[in-house]
């Protein structure tokens, strides 16, 4: 989700930079995301950003303490200190009332001080302490739960850094697979779902759990990575995904290939992109965010393999849906948002396509406003069949563009699959 260095690095996803990128920007990459603005967020939200950002102390003799074993630890002292305060005042209230029974004077005071409490601050007070003993429930249960975390993972070094989280390296400790966590300020949730059981979900959780019980025990071999465990931990949720080594972003691996590719190199990742982008419009998923940042590149065979990543704003999606509410990256809005405020599903991924396709056979970076102004040119020296499709793609009238199905058994394709077997 997310901007690596220039520096290559294939141990999964890595830090991309903007092709132009400015020297003062840590994470250029990642483009503007639109969404509903959000309220704003309260202190324990800043303190869950503040820790997920810190940089975790290395002493002399080792690797210091992880965030989560330290924001643990901050949990129990808050634990303690509650149940010490709890008990504390129930051992005050016992010792007054003993002191209260010393005297007869005590006592008709006391007696005058209880009918002065009118009958309803009685349920309230008993309210007020079921309510701290339920927060100090949560906040064990908000323990145990990070205690599993980082008992079944270890967190690594930052990957990178998007508009909805943090994503670090890491590994299973059990077999040492290598994973990518992704963290997620509760504030950065925009999408929620209702399942079946009516528990609201974080949509990039429903939208995953419901990819991976469709692809059962196909780890490595989908398109999208697959998720393998999360965490609620009310405040943040923690993402544990798949990693695919060695493998790193398209827009890095463009930058590495001198800016732009090869047009049969690019046929071959367009084709698996759009047969991935078939299988998520066939469950009724809406990826909303394609762009070549969201596109992961394997490159540990002589063929790139595809794998889409970073589902934060996707939704379930019906055919009938029309969108109002943009999210997704600002510069590759489709038209029909920028003219009427409205766009639909695959209309607006097929744009999405044609723009990653641009992205991959130019050295430029695409944004919809200057195309439309025509300020950006197609290159002339592509194929004829290949210039076709992009073009097709990048139809302004949204019910003019082909289909997923029909991008599928476009000729550029077409001829790619005569020569190669995949």
């Amino acid at each position: 989700m997310t901007q690596p260095s220039s520096v290559s690095v294939k141990d999964g996803r890595t830090k991309a930079t903007k092709r132009k990128a400015s020297p003062d920007q840590q994470f250029t990459n990642k483009r503007t995301r639109v969404s509903e603005v959000a309220g704003p967020s309260t202190s324990s939200q800043d303190e869950v950003r503040t820790v997920t950002k810190r940089k975790r102390k290395v002493s002399e003799g080792g690797e210091g303490p992880s965030r989560q074993a330290k924001r643990r630890r901050g949990l129990l002292n808050v634990v303690l200190h509650q149940e010490s305060a709890s008990s504390s005042v129930e051992s005050e209230s016992s010792s007054n009332n003993l002191e209260g029974c010393t005297s007869d004077g005590d006592i008709r005071k006391a007696t005058r001080k209880r009918k002065a409490v009118s009958a309803e601050e009685t349920p309230s007070r008993k309210t007020s302490k079921k309510t701290i003993q339920d927060q100090v429930k949560l906040k064990l249960c908000l323990c145990f739960v990070l205690a599993e975390f980082e008992e079944k993972y270890k967190e690594q070094n930052q990957l990178g850094e998007g508009g909805c989280g943090s994503v670090f390296a890491g590994c299973r400790r059990a077999d040492h697979l290598p994973v990518a966590i992704k963290h997620i300020p509760k504030d950065k949730v925009f999408c929620k779902h209702k399942d079946k059981d009516g528990r609201q979900l974080s949509v990039e959780v429903a939208v995953m759990l419901k990819l991976e019980n469709r692809t059962a025990g196909s780890v490595g071999q989908s398109a999208p990575v697959s998720l393998l465990d999360w965490y609620d931990l009310q405040q943040e949720l923690i993402l544990v995904l798949e990693r695919p080594m060695p493998a790193e972003d398209l827009s890095h691996y463009i930058a590495e290939h001198g800016g732009l590719l090869q047009e049969d190199e690019a046929k071959i990742i367009l084709q698996q992109l759009v047969d991935a982008a078939v299988h998520l419009k066939n469950e009724s998923i809406f990826h909303r965010d394609i762009k070549v940042e969201n596109i992961l590149i394997e490159t540990g065979s002589d063929v790139p393999q595809v794998r889409l990543i970073d589902f934060g704003l996707s939704c379930f999606n019906k055919k009938t849906s029309t969108y109002r509410n943009f999210y997704g990256t600002t510069d590759h809005a489709p038209p029909e948002w920028l003219i009427s405020c409205k766009y639909n599903a695959e209309p607006t991924t097929v744009w999405q396509v044609g723009v990653v396709l641009f992205e991959t056979l130019h050295k430029k970076e695409f944004t919809s406003i200057n195309f439309l102004r025509q300020k950006l040119k197609i290159s002339s020296t592509l194929s004829q069949d290949c210039l076709d499709f992009l073009e097709r793609c990048l139809t302004i009238v949204p019910e003019q563009r082909p289909t997923l199905e029909q991008l599928q058994g476009h000729p550029w394709f077409m001829r790619q699959k005569q020569q190669t077997h995949f």
